[in-house]
């Protein structure tokens, strides 16, 4: 198990946004079978406006929230480049600051 010296693991979440479902799904589907996450969520239908190459852009994308351990995350973000179109992909991570025990072991196990 990947863990701290304490015994807890050391989660984070990670939020990537996709163009769309297919898109989304190729990543979560390589994220997973590839065990760098143990779970993502897929939101659809989310507008994000943002600031590219000096335009205001107005997009409809798919929310990505992957689960995964602190040891996979340059994995994961190497993994990115590959699978996804965006010239600059969102790669945000944030750290779990309480994670239940059973999950955070269900985390550790799964990204092995």
């Amino acid at each position: 198990m990947r863990a701290m010296a304490t015994g807890t693991v050391r989660a984070r979440v990670v939020f990537v946004t996709a163009p769309d479902v297919e898109t989304a799904q190729k990543i979560a589907r390589a994220w997973v079978d590839a065990h760098l996450v143990a779970c993502v969520n897929m939101v659809p239908g989310i507008t994000s406006i943002y600031r590219f190459e000096g335009r205001v852009e107005e997009s409809s994308e798919v929310l990505l929230v992957a689960k995964t351990s602190a040891d996979r995350i340059a994995e994961l973000e190497a993994s990115l480049a590959a699978l996804h179109p965006y010239q600059v992909p969102e790669f945000v991570v944030i750290d779990a600051a309480h994670v239940a025990p059973g999950y955070a072991a269900w985390i550790a196990s799964e990204t092995r």
